[in-house]
């Protein structure tokens, strides 16, 4: 009878390069863009500094790029909001670095905390909206790159709650 405990490793499995993946200077995988937001976010000097509020606009600043990919660092003053909206052909990964986003989708409405990750596909239909009372800082990660952001009618958007 064969169980897992039959299995036993002998010797230093860090001793076999050939098979470990090689660490890889971009990332590459869904789960390697959200580790690359999560260890921004976890680095506040990385970000911090740059950030800056605008009361007639979203700021936003692009804060870094790589093959394929951009990083984008955006700034959410009380009642600012992106509009309902996809990302064409992007898919991403977008973080909540300080304050409170809610996002808004047909499917309904979920409040974003600090440290709060949406991965979304090409084509994903959202509004983000600070309805707090607090300023809010987001970071957003777009691969491919973002080429366009396609505006939709609010009538797809319903307001009900979405428990996360």
């Amino acid at each position: 009878m064969n169980s897992d405990s039959d299995l036993q490793i002998a010797g230093d499995i860090l001793e076999v390069p050939h098979l470990l993946q090689a660490p890889r200077e971009h990332p590459a995988t869904v789960a390697e863009f959200v580790g690359l937001a999560r260890s921004i976010a976890a680095d506040r000097s990385q970000w911090e500094h740059l950030v800056e509020y605008d009361a007639t606009s979203r700021w936003y600043h692009r804060l870094r790029t790589g093959p394929g990919y951009e990083v984008w660092l955006l700034s959410w003053v009380p009642g600012q909001g992106s509009g309902l909206h996809d990302h064409g052909a992007s898919s991403g990964v977008l973080t909540v670095l300080d304050g409170t986003l809610t996002e808004r989708t047909r499917r309904g409405t979920r409040a974003l905390v600090p440290g709060a990750q949406r991965v979304f596909a090409p084509g994903y239909v959202h509004e983000v909206v600070n309805d707090a009372l607090e300023p809010a800082v987001s970071l957003h990660i777009y691969y491919p790159g973002l080429t366009e952001m396609p505006m939709h009618t609010t009538h797809h958007c319903e307001a009900r709650a979405v428990t996360a």
